[in-house]
């Protein structure tokens, strides 16, 4: 998988200038950079297909004699686009940079194998290979180029393998990428007796729980490549794409899967690598967690090679970037081992602590970065310091439901650093506990603080009716008082377990997390039955779940700061980037890496909505959208009507791209939308309701989630969304003191920082009391007016009648009617009459001299009669031969509403 955030270092390119290879120059260089493209053999495919690898060579224009080379593998979903970035920062620093699009990816050939030895590893190689016949590169001896390799995620992995089997490599820099991918996409928590953590990767034998979710992000990427006609495979092996459809349909690993995924796993080279390794994991990463990185460092460090491993902010779920602190120690790293600058060895163990507050009362703790011994492995507790904290509750019976529906909410791909800040928000129990569905035990509160730095883990005897038993565990911080419960970074532990279940012992690694718990604060275990993210059983069943021990073992790795005398760095409260994601802004920032799921359709280009065909089925066959078709056209203000359950907010939460369909297609300016679509950022969208951090104040409040989208503060027209706030000097006050209806007004000027071309309000008007409904009615009636389209989910009928100019009604789904408000309603104190010809009614009565308008409508035709009586009108259309059936008063936009779709609710 690409990673989901910008870390200066994500996709491994490769160089490549070689006479004969028919290199071309790139238009459009960048100053003191030469950029060579080139198609470069590389070998065959598993059908004998001969395949070449798309790629471009980063020259510093200034370069005297010879320099090292860095290969730049990307991302999952990337191309050697994805890493121009990189490659240029490399080569402004005296480096020769190679990227390319790996098999399969962007307009190299070859199919998907998953960074598999026999071919992707073999691909890094030949360009190698390559690269000591550039007399540009600087040789270690012939054949043997001084090169490095850094990539993350799927380049992340490549990276490792590459090191593992060709130690001409010198040094790497993988980040956030896997040990084992079976685990990864498989996990097991539940460890044998010998285990001391998640990292020392001993699970019990018996294959882990499927994390459906992003297995499908991770294999779906590759089947919907783009340039490729759809298939179920894509671009994937037909071995690799048969196997993942076996797996997915089972719900659970085939033996062919976990072959596959242990062949393109560095676990099984990691005593071959003897190249220097700077390992970056990511703290906010439900994909490829911290225990991941930590095996991999332990592996490496076995065989003396040094190893720095850091643990940083971001991750595949977001989180904080920290994009100039990774760009540093990926440049120090290079420089030490690759141009040999002479500085001194540096293997100290690296950490981000998110919210570091020791005290209670530090309302708004900052970010730091700490130190440790490089010690290897420092997740395990075999390595690091632990305590013992009492852990009480009684033996408690959970319930898992068929299908596990409904299911605890915890994490979902790329978002859950803010899922865990919306259970924050918004109380944990709504999102991550059901009742009867979690066990909890919970420590006494705490009489000193504690740095937690690393996996914790419980001894708990399960007992159950059925013949095995799919659980997850959690480690909350529970404040003192009636604060929310916290799941750092929404990360949980998997278990699954076979027969007998009968007070089967099992010892679980949880999470490994990086917080500070202040005194007062409790820690609570929460093991649930149900997970959205992960495949669940389809029979209902019952597990009586007790602690097998009385405590919980935590780690206390001894940490320092950093550099004590130097400012924390200013980071923005994971509250805001909870709203910014509900908004759909921050969606392209902490995704950036990932590709458009299709091409745009140039004839779409100017339309800001159009879904086709749109479906959404959930588990058990419940469809909350199907067949819905309409289209959107520029400066429109168009209300979404239906009642409760029609799946109006499924529809937008769908259009803003968290939710993906289950058939059809939404385009955004012609570009289809999917999680991390670029276009979105021409999205601004108000959806389920505000969501601010308390202990900012609201103008605090924008400006930081402004910050977070990475544009300049005059582009925010930050004095527009005040005005639409209309809050005063309580814009100043922070947002725990607003009213909902402030918060309400706070959102929507959130939503139009920055005159988002498109904006997707969800019933605005909650909260507001009738004189700022009536200023929301121009705000959007002007926005409309500039050229811009407002869509308006609402259940107050007259308002949308007053303030939309176009109407899409839904019901169970579906949709049942579209069209102006006028064509729908008509003006008000207009008569309707049903006619046998609507359209010889409408030429003959905008020629008669008393009515002023006529139009047709849904039920026949709709006129403004300037003091003529109805009946004089009925008259002139018998005599013109049209038959009139009925003549009425024009209704109002409510009874229109409840005709198309009350009598079936009622």
């Amino acid at each position: 998988m690409r990673r989901r955030t910008t870390v200066a270092l994500s996709s491994a390119a490769v160089i490549v200038v070689v006479a004969g290879i028919g290199a071309s120059a790139v238009a459009g260089q960048q100053p003191g950079v030469i950029q060579t493209a080139s198609m470069v053999p590389v070998g065959n495919g598993p059908g004998g297909e001969p395949v070449s690898l798309d790629t471009t060579l980063f020259v510093p224009k200034n370069l005297h004699g010879t320099a090292p080379a860095v290969i730049l593998a990307h991302g999952f979903g990337g191309s050697k686009d994805s890493e121009t970035t990189e490659a240029l920062k490399l080569a402004r620093n005296g480096y020769i940079a190679l990227t390319y699009s790996a098999r399969g990816f962007g307009k190299s050939g070859g199919q998907i194998t998953l960074d598999s030895p026999q071919y992707e590893v073999k691909d890094a190689s030949r360009l190698i290979d390559l690269l000591a016949k550039d007399p540009r590169v600087h040789l270690d001896k012939p054949g043997d180029p001084t090169v490095g390799v850094a990539g993350g995620s799927y380049g992340g992995a490549l990276t490792l393998e590459a090191a593992g089997y060709d130690h001409r490599i010198d040094a790497i820099v993988p980040a956030i990428t896997w040990n084992e991918l079976g685990q990864s996409l498989f996990p097991q928590f539940a460890q044998s007796a010998a285990a001391t953590s998640a990292a020392d990767k001993q699970p019990i034998p018996v294959p882990g729980v499927f994390k459906k979710q992003w297995a499908a992000d991770f294999f779906g990427s590759g089947a919907d490549a783009i340039g490729v006609t759809p298939t179920t495979c894509g671009r994937f092996a037909p071995d690799y794409c048969a196997a993942y459809q076996a797996s997915a349909a089972q719900g659970r690993p085939t033996p062919q899967i976990l072959a596959l995924m242990a062949a393109s796993s560095p676990a099984r080279i990691l005593d071959q690598i003897k190249a220097p390794t700077l390992l970056i994991q990511g703290e906010a990463d439900s994909l490829f967690p911290l225990s991941e990185g930590d095996a991999n460092a332990k592996g490496i460090a076995a065989n003396g090679t040094p190893v720095k491993l850091v643990w940083y902010g971001g991750g595949h779920d977001g989180g904080l970037p920290e994009t100039n602190r990774i760009d540093s120690l990926t440049l120090d790293w290079f420089g030490r081992y690759l141009k040999k600058d002479g500085s001194a060895p540096d293997t100290r163990f690296e950490v981000t602590v998110p919210n570091a507050a020791l005290t209670a009362s530090d309302s708004q703790p900052k970010p730091s970065v700490r130190v440790a011994p490089g010690l290897p492995g420092v997740t395990s507790t075999g390595s690091t310091p632990t305590q013992a904290l009492a852990l009480t509750g009684d033996p408690q019976t959970v319930v898992a439901p068929a299908g596990g529906s409904p299911a605890a909410l915890t994490g979902l791909p790329g978002f859950g650093s803010v899922i865990g800040a919306l259970a924050q928000a918004g109380g944990l129990g709504s999102i991550s506990e059901l009742p009867g569905q979690v066990a909890t035990f919970q420590t006494a509160a705490l009489t000193s603080p504690l740095k937690l730095t690393g996996s914790s883990s419980v001894d708990l005897k399960v007992t159950g009716n059925a013949p095995d038993a799919t659980l997850f565990a959690t480690l909350l911080d529970v404040p003192t008082g009636n604060g929310s419960p916290t799941l750092p970074q929404a990360l949980v532990a998997p278990i699954q377990l076979t027969a007998p279940l009968t007070g089967q012992t099992v010892h679980v690694a949880l999470p490994a997390i990086v917080r500070d718990i202040a005194t007062g604060h409790r820690l609570r275990v929460v093991i649930s039955s149900t997970d959205q993210g992960y495949a669940l059983p389809q029979t209902a069943r019952s597990y009586q779940v007790a602690l097998a021990g009385s405590t919980l073992t935590v780690p206390v790795l001894a940490v320092k700061p950093l550099n004590p005398t130097s400012s924390a760095p200013v980071w923005i409260g994971l509250g805001a980037v909870v709203l910014v994601l509900l908004a759909g802004w921050l969606i392209l920032r902490t995704r950036e890496a990932r590709r458009v799921a299709a091409a745009s359709d140039p004839a779409l280009a100017d339309i800001p909505l159009v879904i086709t065909g749109l479906g959404k089925a959930y588990q058990g066959g419940f469809r909350a959208v199907s067949d819905l078709t309409f289209r959107v056209e520029p400066g429109q203000v168009l209300g979404l009507l239906g009642p409760n359950g029609a799946g109006k907010t499924t529809t937008l939460r769908m259009l803003m791209g968290l939710i993906q369909p289950t058939d059809g297609e939404i385009r955004v300016f012609g570009h289809r939308i999917s999680p991390g679509a670029p276009v979105l950022s021409r999205v601004g969208a108000f959806v389920e309701g505000p969501g601010f951090p308390p202990h900012l104040s609201g103008i605090d409040n924008l400006l930081l989630y402004w910050r977070a989208v990475g544009r300049p503060i005059e582009e925010a027209h930050l004095d527009i969304a005040l005005e639409i706030a209309g809050l005063g000097e309580d814009i100043h006050r922070k947002t725990r003191t607003y009213s909902h209806g402030m918060l309400q007004r706070l959102g929507i000027a959130q939503a139009m920082l920055g005159l988002p071309e498109l904006l997707v309000l969800d019933e605005p008007t909650n909260g507001l009391d009738p004189p700022q409904i009536r200023e929301m009615r121009d705000v959007l009636a002007n926005y409309a007016a500039t050229g811009r389209t407002v869509i308006v989910s609402s259940h107050l009928l007259s308002e949308v009648e007053q303030t939309c100019t176009d109407v899409v009604v839904m019901d169970r789904g579906r949709l049942v009617a579209q069209g102006t408000v006028a064509e729908l309603v008509g003006r008000g104190g207009s008569t309707l009459f049903g006619v046998d010809d609507e359209d010889a009614t409408v030429r003959l009565a905008r020629a008669m001299p008393g009515v002023i308008s006529a139009g047709k409508a849904l039920d026949g035709v709709v006129m403004d009669l300037n003091g003529t009586p109805p009946a004089d009108v009925v008259a002139a259309l018998v005599a013109a031969g049209i038959k009139v059936d009925r003549v009425a008063p024009q209704r109002r936009l409510e009874e229109v509403f409840l005709t198309l779709v009350g009598q079936e609710h009622t």
